[in-house]
């Protein structure tokens, strides 16, 4: 079999030990801090990041990888031995970093070079790449790893709470969003992603019933069904990371294994710091 590479952005939240574990490619989403600009999950992680935020008083903006970027990372990946490449990216539907790959693919004429419009984000984006490399590291072809990925996409749901809209308030990208909850200060919006966009998909006044709702999404969406794997994100709130999970567990048929997951800053700039949330697979 070929040497295949998976590739994805940081916005697919992978941590990065599970990233090197399976030889995953991690292309950073760009934070720029007015004229300083930063390489999520590699010089800036969600708790630094809220911290500068706190501290300046401004969100930063984000940014598509660009081309160069990516024929930087595929570069290096063949030069490492790969002979095909998989590239799964953020939805595009809320990024130009599919672009941007796309873009780059075409200085790799003579190279094999797969691109994927997850049409999600976070670790939705992740539990794909992830079984993708799982695939490729069982010995399936590169066709064969990307269906694996796209069944897994179709099975996966992802559910977070927010924990203010201060954040949110301030982004300018989801200001669709944003304008629904004008003077609604004291609810704790429900996000999932539907059609490769992240929507409100309910509203909660407390963080205890917000994340009843969590749990209860959870059971609904699994009902009569094995989970195959789940995903635990937060935005800079480990402690309530860990409440959450222990409440979620004692409701749901948590997996036995569990990955734990920062969202990274790439997504969190415009989600805000406190939110929990939970991506899963059923079979």
């Amino acid at each position: 079999m070929p040497n295949i590479a998976i590739v994805t952005d940081t916005d697919a939240s992978l941590p990065p030990g599970l990233a090197r574990k399976y030889r995953i490619w991690q292309v950073p989403i760009i934070v720029n801090f007015g004229e300083e600009s930063l390489r999520a999950a590699y010089d800036i992680n969600d708790a630094t990041t809220f911290a500068r935020i706190d501290r300046e008083k401004r969100l930063p903006t984000t940014a598509a990888p660009s081309p160069g970027q990516f024929i930087e990372t595929f570069t290096e990946a063949f030069e490492q031995g790969a002979e095909q490449i998989l590239c799964f990216t953020v939805s595009s539907k809320i990024s130009a970093t599919w672009k941007a790959a796309m873009a780059a693919r075409e200085a790799f004429p003579k190279h094999d070079i797969t691109v994927v419009d997850t049409q999600t984000l976070s670790m939705g984006q992740g539990l794909m790449v992830l079984a993708a490399a799982e695939a490729v590291a069982a010995g399936a072809s590169a066709e064969e790893a990307v269906q694996v990925a796209q069944s897994t996409g179709e099975r996966t749901h992802l559910f977070a709470a927010l924990a203010t809209l201060k954040y949110l308030a301030m982004s300018g990208r989801v200001g669709h969003l944003a304008a629904k909850m004008a003077g609604m200060l004291n609810i704790r919006p429900i996000l999932t992603v539907e059609n490769g966009e992240l929507v409100m998909l309910e509203k909660a006044r407390t963080r205890r019933k917000a994340w009843g709702r969590l749990i209860a999404l959870a059971q609904e969406r699994t009902a009569g069904k094995n989970v195959e794997r789940a995903a635990f994100i937060h935005v800079a709130a480990p402690e309530a990371l860990n409440e959450f999970e222990a409440r979620l567990c004692e409701a749901w048929s948590c997996p036995e294994t569990r990955i734990r997951a920062e969202m990274t800053p790439g997504l969190s700039v415009h989600a805000g710091a406190g939110l929990v949330g939970v991506a899963f697979v059923v079979e």
